[in-house]
């Protein structure tokens, strides 16, 4: 008769230590990396909204290809390939950053472009009789308005996005994922194991989106419109 044996876990110093440090581990880089990613995002949009031909063209190509291919191979070929390439040498974790921020910044900056599209052309037209520069259109008066629009999107594709992180154990980084894959090669326990896992993400994701909503709730629009 199967029993569970989580004590297994818990009555260990070791393991508490290394799944505590796991989800640092795992939230300092996908926070690091979305609040990275939001900032390239706004870059890459601007272009696209400026519709520079050549950059706009590079960045279409960016958004697509970050879309349409697995984090895992994008993962490995940060990891692998380009030091391959061009001859450096990388701790695991800072492969495992860079590919989050290329992977964050794809899927925001796609956010981002859409959020532009839906604002009102005759804002655009009725600043630019005014004189208003266009510095100043962008970032005082169209991504106010973009980053609160769609700020549920925004927060729905981080927390997906922070859910899919565990892809970074396969390299080596010691996240919360291979936190639980240590534990089971010593103690063979792989559905307790895998359950304290589920919990503490399914915990983690709901305090992420929580602490997202309550940053939603807390912002002054006119005071942040006027920034």
């Amino acid at each position: 008769m199967f029993t569970l044996r989580f004590f297994e876990i818990y009555r260990s110093e070791e393991y508490i230590y290394i799944l505590l440090e796991g989800v640092f581990v795992t939230l300092s880089l996908s926070i690091t990396s979305g609040v990275i990613g939001f900032i390239v995002a706004i870059l890459i949009a601007l272009i696209k909204f400026k519709k520079i031909f050549i950059l706009n063209k590079l960045s279409d190509a960016f958004i697509e290809i970050i879309r349409n291919t697995p984090l895992i191979v994008q993962l490995f070929f940060i990891t692998f390939g380009l030091p391959s390439l061009f001859g450096y040498v990388w701790p695991f974790w800072l492969h495992a950053l860079l590919a989050l921020v290329i992977h964050y910044s794809g899927y925001f900056a796609a956010i981002m472009y859409t959020g532009f599209l839906t604002i009102s052309k005759s804002q655009v037209e009725a600043a630019k009789s005014l004189g208003i520069k266009n510095y100043i259109l962008f970032t005082k008066i169209l991504l106010p308005q973009v980053i609160l629009n769609m700020y549920p999107s925004f927060c729905s594709q981080f927390i997906f996005i922070f859910l899919t992180t565990g892809l970074i154990s396969e390299i080596g980084v010691n996240d919360l994922t291979h936190a639980g894959l240590y534990i089971d090669s010593r103690i063979f326990r792989s559905f307790e194991v895998f359950i304290v896992l589920t919990i503490l993400y399914v915990l983690i994701a709901l305090i992420l989106r929580k602490v997202l909503n309550t940053f939603l709730s807390l912002i002054d629009y006119k005071k942040f419109s006027n920034l």
